[in-house]
């Protein structure tokens, strides 16, 4: 039996089955092209805008906030960082099955400080528990905030160097960050990772500390130009003076647009840009500025 125009039954049927299915697919493929990263770059955030609350809680709302990375910083816990140098192995181990859960990977640690004072025996074997910290909880770098006390500097890089190639060979990069005192700013951190000499230590820039530190003096936007071939990962976070870092990024002082030029002409052309700080809030709040600020850095890089 025909149809009114002469098209067969079996004709018709046909091509509403093939329209049905090319329009699935071209669903499925707007839906994986959604689901995308922007090439090269690992937009995640930060646990510390939940640190009111157990990490738990953190992971569930970055994942909810449709981030495929969670760096591993601060959290209502036992020292206050979801992992650190009293951490044991199993505990690591747990903390990477709840990424896991979420479908999240873990660019990065912040681990906190670790001994340097009396002698390099103990600096040492602390900071190596950490990286087998990282690699229990399948962290790719570990993260450490510099020393303020020109008296330990050179303990705490020789301290530093000393693990590198432990690190190295353990998969994890030991990173610096911004971070006032001794390196607040890029020459500063520049010296610190010259001082160490080892590819495996390298620096992941914060924009919003080159403000804070320098009492919103000394602009990101010019600083970022001083760290050619050392950055390999970002701290997303914004400012507003005065010393205000509790700040959703894209509504603050920096120029990330003039930031992140900068470190592309240095080299840093991918790599993790990890949101650090939110604008603070109540649960539903802090969700909402998430989604906020993972939009502003994929558009940022997109």
């Amino acid at each position: 039996m025909g149809t009114s125009d002469g098209t067969t039954r079996r004709d018709f049927l046909s091509n509403v089955t093939g329209i049905a299915v090319s329009g699935a697919l071209a669903g499925a493929a707007l839906a994986e092209a959604a689901d995308k990263e922007p090439e090269g770059w690992q937009v995640g955030c930060f646990t510390r805008p939940w640190d009111k609350h157990e990490y738990r809680v953190a992971l569930d709302a970055i994942a909810e906030a449709g981030f495929k990375h969670a760096g591993l910083m601060t959290a209502k816990a036992p020292g206050g960082l979801v992992i650190s140098t009293a951490t044991s192995l199993e505990q690591a181990k747990e903390i990477g099955e709840e990424l896991k859960k979420r479908g999240l990977s873990c660019p990065c640690v912040y681990g906190g400080g670790f001994p340097v004072g009396q002698s390099l025996e103990p600096g040492i074997a602390a900071l190596k528990k950490l990286v087998d910290n990282c690699v229990a909880a399948g962290a790719k770098a570990l993260m450490v905030g510099g020393i303020g006390d020109p008296k330990l500097y050179d303990a705490f890089y020789k301290t530093i160097a000393e693990c590198c190639p432990y690190a190295a060979e353990k998969g994890i990069e030991i990173v610096l960050k911004p971070h006032g005192g001794l390196n607040a700013t890029g020459p500063q951190c520049r010296k610190c990772i010259e001082a160490v000499g080892h590819k495996s230590f390298r620096l992941w820039y914060d924009p919003g500390n080159i403000y804070y530190y320098s009492n919103g003096e000394l602009d990101p936007a010019k600083d970022a130009a001083t760290v050619d071939g050392i950055v390999t990962g970002m701290c997303v976070k914004d400012y507003k003076h005065p010393k205000n870092v509790a700040v959703t990024p894209g509504t603050g002082q920096v120029d990330f647009k003039a930031v992140l030029a900068l470190l592309k002409k240095g080299g840093f052309t991918r790599g993790p840009l990890v949101v650090e700080t939110l604008a603070p809030g109540e649960l539903p709040a802090l969700l909402a500025e998430a989604k906020k600020a993972r939009k502003f850095v994929e558009d940022l890089v997109g």
